[in-house]
């Protein structure tokens, strides 16, 4: 052993081992605890605070739930639950603390661990209400219990100003118990996009919240100047009226709604069914209350169980002669609206997203149930389950139809040789990790990409126009038009139902239009194509939106560029004398190929946006109202949302 590795062995010693006590490793690393601390991360603080509060209204001891986005950033969240236990911590390192103080405090403390507290809860994914302290600039907390109100203060990163103490009774008027929690974000942690919270997000969450929680009321409320407005949320019929909330852009196929519910041996499930005369699936499932977007054992059961029982109806009613084929589980499903909402006291989640419920006990629970319930609806429901048989099978015809058109696809690029569509000029490597696909607006704008590109990792396929809307045809239509078909072959892992994300040919798909209405346009049809017929590739994280630069500088020689308004006023802020003109970049024919390669192409100067799907219902229900039929779902969506707009190029 050489002298050098010696020294450098005995140099590393105890003294080099960091030890992050208490929140910091929060701070150190906010993105395991959060996801990001982009706007998705400041909007999940909100939620690990009101997740507390929906678990105690589903252990059944809250009924109202408020949060308030107040006029100084902060975020307020209080409940009538039971309060944060106030005596001392018996046992361990935290023993004399206030209970309150320790789950404020300390990572992974809380009432949900050991089984008394909580029967059921959907906190568990999370790592509670300290880390929206670890994160913050301030917390107040307020305990109104056993006729008291108690408060206690944190600063800096959860930091305590004081203990919890008794400030006075609890006010005779209000609540007797429960639970606010005050915080205002950390904006050194949350640099990137600032801490503005955005209303849309939390009134779709809490809109979600307030459908799988029948009969809680969940009160909204923005206080900050210029976008003030209350909403609040309760829903007598629960999921029934998720359903018929999600179908509102649609038409429905029969105005009835399937509604069942159940429970055994500490399981629970609540499930509602409508079809409408769409051709996509809306399955959504939800296991105390987070989204599972990757579906999971009670979807399973459910989509099984379904099968099952359509076909015999069917077969029993004389709708499906003996000699004819069962109708498949996707024939059967086009068109249907679903949410399948279970409750446990022990979720175990995995996939892609840590969004899939993989409890088995679960698909043998709801298999059995929807095939005893299920029956019974459609035994009672003759006309309604008529119509279900004849969507199925007219969806039957369609599918043998997409598959001719599927093969003849297929056969097309046989028969080109190279099984390739001409106008993608494709990258020299064969490994999918990295190669990257840039779907390009327009010939002149992939001619210049075809130059900046890395020939051996990244392929180029140019999108003349705009690419059909996939929310108004059915699959065999789809493949009727030439750049569906061309994305379809240049991918590679089929399309639809049959879509395997593993087999795509490259796992980053990145959109490049311009920063325009029109390339708007375009990013939106890809998204909704993507969204709707290779789902599984924006669940993989295999989707990305190019970010090209709004505008152009110059600083003595060297030209400057700024992404977005938000780049152009930090800029600005650090240069406060600089008098250049700035440049307007309309258009990625503006930009050489150097410059191309530069600001958007290149993987060490460039920004990408990556396409995630965290809440599977909104999304559906967002792509139904924009790209359906109804107009003036669309109108009254787009009127209710326009003050929530950034960045907003015109």
């Amino acid at each position: 052993m050489s002298t050098k590795s010696t020294t450098a062995t005995a140099d590393y010693g105890a003294k080099d081992i960091q030890v992050l006590e208490g929140l910091d490793p929060v701070r150190k690393r906010p993105g395991m605890y959060i996801g990001s601390t982009g706007l998705a991360g400041l909007h999940h603080l909100i939620w690990e605070v009101v997740d507390n509060s929906v678990d105690e209204a589903m252990a059944g001891h809250c009924d109202r739930i408020g949060i308030t986005l107040l006029a100084d950033g902060s975020c307020r969240v209080d409940d009538n639950g039971r309060g944060i236990p106030v005596d001392p911590y018996p046992s361990g390192p935290h023993k004399g603390k206030s209970a309150a103080e320790v789950v404020l405090t300390v990572l992974h403390a809380g009432g949900k661990f050991g089984g008394e507290g909580y029967k059921v809860s959907g906190g568990l994914h999370g790592v509670g209400v300290s880390v929206v302290n670890a994160l913050s600039q301030r917390v107040h907390l307020q305990i109104d219990r056993g006729g008291k109100r108690w408060e206690m203060e944190f600063t800096n990163g959860g930091k305590p100003v004081s203990k919890l103490a008794i400030v006075g009774d609890t006010p005779a008027r209000g609540r007797k118990t429960g639970t606010t929690v005050t915080f205002l974000p950390d904006p050194t942690i949350f640099a990137s996009e600032g801490t503005e919270f955005v209303a849309r997000t939390v009134l779709e969450r809490l809109q979600t919240m307030a459908f799988l929680n029948r009969g809680l009321e969940i009160a909204f409320a923005d206080e900050r100047p210029g976008r003030e407005q209350q909403v609040t949320f309760q829903y007598k019929g629960g999921i029934v009226d998720f359903v018929k909330h999600l179908n509102q852009s649609k038409e429905a196929l029969f105005s009835k709604v399937a509604h069942y519910e159940d429970e055994d041996e500490g399981q629970m499930l609540d499930i509602a069914i409508q079809w409408n005369t769409g051709y996509h699936e809306g399955i959504h499932g939800y296991a105390n209350g987070i989204s599972t977007i990757e579906g999971g054992m009670h979807v399973e059961g459910f989509k099984t169980a379904l099968t099952s029982v359509v076909n015999k109806y069917a077969k029993n009613r004389g709708l499906l002669k003996e000699k004819d084929d069962n109708l498949l589980g996707e024939d059967i499903r086009e068109g249907i609206t679903a949410i399948i909402s279970v409750k446990l006291s022990e979720p175990q989640f995995e996939g892609q997203t840590k969004a899939k419920l993989g409890n088995v006990s679960m698909r043998s629970f709801v298999q059995k149930v929807t095939n005893e319930r299920l029956t019974e609806w459609l035994d009672e429901n003759p006309t309604e389950a008529n119509k279900i048989v004849k969507k199925a099978q007219a969806a039957a015809q369609a599918r043998v139809a997409a598959k001719n058109a599927r093969n003849a696809v297929r056969r097309k690029t046989a028969l080109a040789g190279a099984g390739m569509p001409d106008k993608l000029k494709d990258c020299t490597s064969g490994n999918p990790d990295e190669s990257e696909l840039f779907i390009v607006e327009g010939d002149s704008a992939g001619g210049t990409a075809l130059d900046a590109r890395d020939p051996r990792t990244q392929a180029i396929l140019p999108i003349r126009g705009k690419i059909l809307n996939v929310e108004r045809a059915r699959l065999d239509k789809m493949l009727k038009n030439n750049e569906v078909t061309a994305l379809v072959t240049a991918i590679g892992g089929g399309v639809g139902d049959e879509f395997d994300a593993a087999k795509a040919r490259y796992h980053k798909i990145i959109i490049l239009a311009d920063a325009d209405v029109d390339g708007s346009h375009i990013r939106t049809l890809l998204l909704t194509f993507f969204f709707r017929q290779m789902r599984p590739l924006v669940e993989a994280g295999y989707v990305y939106i190019a970010q090209p630069p709004l505008y152009s500088t110059e600083v003595g020689k060297e030209k400057i560029y700024l992404k977005d308004d938000l780049s152009k006023a930090r800029f600005l802020e650090e240069h406060p004398n600089h008098k250049k003109e700035f440049q307007r970049l309309k258009g990625l024919g503006e930009m050489d190929w150097e410059e191309l390669r530069s600001t958007t192409m290149s993987d060490a100067t460039r920004t990408l946006l990556q396409v995630t799907v965290e809440e599977a219902a909104l999304a559906d229900e967002v792509m139904g109202v924009l790209m359906g039929d109804d107009v003036e779902s669309r109108k009254h969506f787009i009127q209710t949302n326009a003050k929530d707009v950034r960045f907003l190029d015109i």
